[in-house]
């Protein structure tokens, strides 16, 4: 076990602490389902930036009002394949599963559905939405813009959110294909993540708050995009594509303007925006063909020479590895997420979870 993790904890019984918690908070079972769904998930693939550390800070933003634990989410048909979700201020998550819901909805009619969603909240980890469609036979892409924390190329403040970008494709009798990417260097999650556990940051991926390179995150202001201090301009333009998608379509409000995500301000909505495209395989020549190249795709992929010691992997390899697993030993918690846990426990007077 590293130094690090202090205990680990059953999935199950991670499902049953997350759901008893935000019920305790006064949310909706829908909302309670969506949430611990999208958390489960990403702690199982190792997602850990976006996975159980977050439920504290969901609780704080439930009490403070900023979101809507009881939302009536409202979806308005546009034309035969696009559509507008409204949130309500609720979770992300619960936004990003309906999203989803309805953009298959359309794809199985019209061989493809957009939806674009407005006055939402953080939603965890984008691959979850983008999963959410491939495990029903769909290609999905899920997209979502955030408060800047992301300089842009050259440029000495932050500017864009993390703006993540996640791909999913069904393949036949395995498990999906999985990109979940941020496109900034690292999420800044991993930042706060390894700042509470006193971790060494790798180099160029953030910058102090003269615009050095450091790698300690005590020091971190602001994330390099996606290809550090030389190629950033890669990562800057796919977060301004995200941008455009999730908020201009949306009118929401783009990252630069957004309220941060943490901060003394827990009880004004962030107007998050989030787009969602969903694809049916068998629309653009017939599902057995594209059974057949994906395969044959993956084949030829993980076929190709590694490095000596390593080992060629495709998008969505290391995090099923890592699922199987944690489903079989338990999920780890960090000294912090652990401290993190025993107090909502105390402070909600909820029994604690139970640890392997």
């Amino acid at each position: 076990m590293s130094e690090h993790i202090a205990a680990c904890i059953a999935v199950g019984e991670l499902e049953d602490f997350i759901h008893r918690v935000l019920l305790r908070c006064g949310t909706d079972e829908a909302s309670a389902d969506a949430v611990t769904r999208a958390l489960v998930t990403a702690s199982r693939m190792g997602t850990d930036s976006h996975g159980l550390r977050l439920l504290p800070h969901y609780v704080q933003a439930l009490k403070g009002g900023r979101i809507n634990g009881r939302p009536t989410p409202n979806f308005t048909q546009r034309l035969a394949a696009t559509g507008y979700l409204d949130a309500d201020d609720g979770f992300g998550h619960l936004a990003g599963y309906r999203a989803i819901d309805h953009a298959i909805d359309m794809a199985e009619t019209a061989g493809i559905g957009a939806v674009a969603v407005g006055n939402s909240s953080h939603f965890g980890a984008a691959g979850c939405y983008a999963l959410a469609a491939a495990r029903r036979g769909y290609i999905g892409l899920s997209l979502c813009n955030a408060d800047a924390l992301v300089s842009l190329h050259q440029g000495q403040t932050p500017f864009h959110g993390t703006n993540p970008i996640a791909f999913a494709a069904p393949v036949p009798d395995s498990p999906p294909y999985l990109l979940d990417m941020a496109t900034s260097s690292i999420p800044w999650n991993r930042v706060k993540q390894y700042r509470a556990i006193d971790r060494t940051l790798p180099p160029n991926v953030v910058v102090d708050a003269h615009g050095e390179l450091t790698t300690d995150p005590q020091q971190a202001a602001s994330l390099l995009p996606l290809g550090g201090a030389d190629f950033g301009f890669k990562g800057a333009g796919l977060a301004g594509m995200v941008e455009v998608l999730s908020a201009t379509l949306t009118g929401m409000i783009h990252g630069f303007r957004m309220l941060p995500m943490t901060g003394e301000d827990m009880s004004t909505p962030r107007g998050v925006g989030h787009f969602f495209l969903v694809m049916h395989p068998g629309a653009f020549s017939d599902r057995e063909t594209y059974e057949r190249a994906m395969q044959a795709y993956l084949e030829d992929l993980r076929a190709q020479p590694a490095l000596e010691g390593r080992q060629v992997l495709a998008p969505g390899d290391r995090e099923w590895r890592c699922q199987a697993r944690r489903d079989a030993e338990g999920i780890p918690l960090d000294t912090a997420n652990l401290a993190a846990y025993r107090q909502l426990a105390e402070t909600l007077e909820l029994a604690p979870p139970m640890l392997v």
